[in-house]
């Protein structure tokens, strides 16, 4: 049975008896999970990714009478978001779930794990928050295929939003003043990693989220991050000009990897609103050698709060509003 043959029948059966018939029910049961489950989905579009999701906890729901799917000791319950490398479950307790869609990843999804344990270790307690935390890495493994899925449970906090969305909501470019408050809660992200010896490797856009009311910030997807040294394992699909030399070069990351591409983001934020000073402070922490460019967020922090005390006067809270 494919995929979505079984997001039909589930769609449009109206009992228990027409979903899974009366001759074999069991093995009508087996047939669908077997065609909705995650496991099974590979690189599908993320809408039907969703609506498998929907039609298999009814599926499952109805054959065991309210008890649902299990991923390992985890309830499925939606598909919350798909990423660039796996997709995301809510699966309760403000848990998210994050299972790659092919198991070659699973060395990507234990970088993740490793990075994240490193800066809970070693980072400074008072700057955890901007950093995903890890509550359980597990293996699942595949029924059908005999595959295991190295999966990550990450805490989940309400009310984000990635700077992609957040361009969308302002094409013509988001006020400096606006992006002045998520470049500062940025670098000091990246100065709680870089202190612990960990690069991030893949600042985009889609990798900062914010919470626009509290001003609040978490840099996620720590799947291409590097621990004390060496190279950013792999690229980001789509993403591949907004790297650095070293990192399409295979070459050694360094703290300046993460401050080039944090520029980056949040010049392509304002977009032409940018004034002068801040597209110079942006270029000079984008130069071409990583030797040459900063290295120390939190250093460079205090470089960006000069010039925007020069453009805009002593730091104030400004709202800002999110229109989506």
């Amino acid at each position: 049975m494919r995929t979505e043959e079984a997001i039909r029948l589930v769609a449009a059966a109206r009992g228990d008896a027409e979903l899974f018939g009366t001759d074999a029910p069991a093995r009508r049961y087996r047939k669908l999970v077997a065609a909705l489950h995650p496991d099974r989905l590979g690189a599908a579009d993320p809408a039907v990714r969703a609506a498998a999701t929907d039609a298999l906890i009814e599926v499952t729901t109805r054959w065991r009478g309210g008890g649902g799917i299990m991923l390992g000791d985890y309830p499925l319950r939606r598909l919350a978001y798909a990423g660039d490398l796996a997709d995301l479950y809510d699966v309760g307790a403000d848990r998210l779930l994050k299972l790659p869609r092919d198991p070659a990843d699973n060395d990507l999804m234990a970088r993740e794990a490793r990075a994240l344990r490193v800066i809970a270790e070693r980072g400074d307690p008072r700057h955890l928050p901007y950093v995903p935390r890890l509550v359980d890495s597990l293996r699942i493994r595949d029924a059908t295929t005999g595959a295991d899925r190295l999966a990550n449970v990450l805490a989940a906090a309400p009310g984000l939003h990635s700077l992609a969305e957040v361009r969308r909501a302002y094409p013509d470019g988001l006020d400096p003043r606006d992006a002045a408050w998520m470049w500062r809660r940025l670098l000091v992200a990246l100065g709680l990693a870089h202190r612990a010896g960990v690069v991030h490797g893949a600042v985009l856009p889609r990798h900062v989220l914010i919470e626009p009311d509290a001003h609040g910030l978490v840099l996620v997807d720590w799947c291409f991050s590097v621990v004390d040294g060496g190279a950013v394992p792999a690229l980001v699909p789509g993403h591949e000009d907004w790297y650095p030399p070293e990192v399409t070069g295979r070459r050694a990351c360094g703290p300046g990897t993460d401050l080039a591409l944090a520029a980056r983001c949040l010049t392509w934020l304002m977009a032409d609103r940018a004034p002068h000073d801040l597209r110079a402070f942006a270029a000079g922490c984008a130069r071409p050698a990583l030797q040459a460019r900063p290295d120390d967020a939190w250093r460079l922090l205090g470089e960006l709060d000069e010039v925007l005390e020069r453009l805009y006067g002593p730091r104030t809270f400004r709202s800002f509003t999110l229109n989506l």
